[in-house]
């Protein structure tokens, strides 16, 4: 049989593909061109977007840089020098031998802010003393309250092992004498245990007991500023329910704020307290608690407590490798942390150093084991007056007869010229007093 071969394609065929391919092309370079365009409006769109979020921030953060620094030429001309009249606005029970007092000023006007963990310093007219009594009390609300200040005290009983000695003087008459409508004279928020609310840097806050009053501070001011994001954790420990200051409003921050995390330790709990509904955990903070809980060990951490509590929790902190300038904690009244006293190069390797308190006829030899030179008078029966052990009261100043002196910690006010501060104070060589 005779094959036939396939018919020739005709020449208007062979153009009408040649055209649709063409088209084809065509369409496809049109489309990517579409496509070109939109990606290249997608990301202008978005670069857009992202300028504008930028300057808005931009202002935004221009905006509060100006605020702040409106607020803070306001507070420096609503700060004041010396005692200022304080009316005492509400006395409310926070729980067991715990009282706050809501303090206004007398002359209503407007209040300073203050840094989060300062304190105040009261001068106490007590019946049955012969002078004033001065002491300090930190700050347990966040400085964004401009009418008020707040602070949060507990009493001081006798010790249960002494009870021939006598309970806390200052305490005991804000629990028992204080009423609402009662006048102090209170000196301007001062300290430099504080919380710097312009930093992001993630916080761990360790306090035991009434202890808690700075970092209550801390912790509102977190929660009720711009920096509500900051990373923020709470260890609190307390012997039980009856002991467990302002309860409901750590539990409310626990819930409300993504960013807070609240651990209460109960180290002696009731029949009447529940674990997981009052309290975390049993038994005492510990660093080892703290290991279990936190993330990391970069934070910065702020201890507030009984001095064996923090002496412990300090040394455990840097065994874990926390830097000491990450480590902060209360610098006055009895949540004071124990300080070893170094001494000056030129007296590392004295064999003594001679102190004569001249008023008393007093003639002493300090080491470091004496600690502040407030500290040696009180071991020698030398009387000096004090209020915040931190040289920020003023109220140990004292008089520099000869010699010279140097401080363990940097003074929250600079002294007199010729005087000195006592209570964190120690000497550079042989020193003379006017005490």
């Amino acid at each position: 049989m005779e094959r036939k071969d396939a018919p020739p394609i005709s020449g208007l065929k062979l153009v009408a593909v040649i055209v649709q391919t063409i088209g084809v092309i065509i369409i496809g370079a049109l489309l990517a061109q579409v496509v070109l365009f939109l990606v290249s409006t997608w990301h202008r769109v978005t670069y857009e977007r992202q300028r504008r979020t930028l300057a808005l921030e931009l202002l935004r953060c221009r905006v509060e840089a100006a605020r702040t620094l409106k607020v803070g030429q306001e507070d420096e001309k609503r700060f004041w020098g010396g005692f200022r009249k304080f009316v005492v606005r509400q006395k409310v029970r926070e729980c067991h031998d715990v009282y706050s007092f809501y303090l206004a000023p007398h002359d209503r006007k407007p209040l300073p802010r203050f840094q989060p963990g300062q304190h105040l310093v009261f001068k106490l007219h007590i019946p049955d003393t012969t002078k004033p009594v001065v002491r300090c009390y930190s700050l347990s609300d966040s400085p964004t309250q401009s009418d008020y200040y707040r602070i949060t005290i507990k009493r001081e009983l006798s010790p249960s092992d002494n009870p021939d000695v006598p309970a806390g003087l200052v305490s005991s008459y804000f629990h028992n004498h204080l009423q609402e409508g009662d006048i102090l004279d209170v000196k301007a928020p001062s300290g430099k245990f504080f919380l710097d609310l312009t930093s992001a840097a993630p916080v761990a806050f360790v306090a035991g007991g009434v202890g808690i009053t700075p970092l209550l501070s801390m912790l509102n001011s977190i929660t009720e500023g711009a920096a509500t994001t900051r990373e923020v954790w709470l260890f609190y420990g307390v012997s039980n329910g009856t002991e467990h200051i302002m309860k409901d409003h750590l539990a409310q921050l626990n819930r409300q704020y993504h960013n807070v995390h609240v651990h209460v330790c109960y180290s002696q709990p009731s029949d009447a307290d529940v674990i997981g509904e009052d309290y975390d955990h049993s038994g005492r903070v510990s660093v080892d608690l703290l290991r279990g809980l936190l993330p990391s060990n970069n934070y910065e951490f702020f201890l507030c407590g009984p001095p064996a509590m923090m002496d412990s929790l300090t040394k455990q902190l840097k065994v874990w490798g926390i830097p000491e300038d990450k480590i902060f904690f209360e610098a006055f009244g009895s949540a004071t942390v124990k300080k070893t006293a170094s001494p000056p190069p030129q007296l590392a390797d004295a064999t003594e150093v001679k102190v004569f308190f001249s008023k008393t006829g007093k003639r002493c030899q300090w080491d470091q084991k004496h600690g502040s030179l407030l500290e040696l008078a009180e071991g020698n029966a030398v009387q000096i007056d004090f209020g915040c052990r931190a040289g920020s009261c003023g109220t140990c100043l004292t008089a520099i007869k000869a010699g010279d002196v140097t401080y363990m910690t940097e003074p929250g006010v600079a002294p007199e010229a010729g005087s000195c501060f006592p209570c964190i104070a120690i000497p550079k060589g042989h020193v003379t007093l006017d005490a």
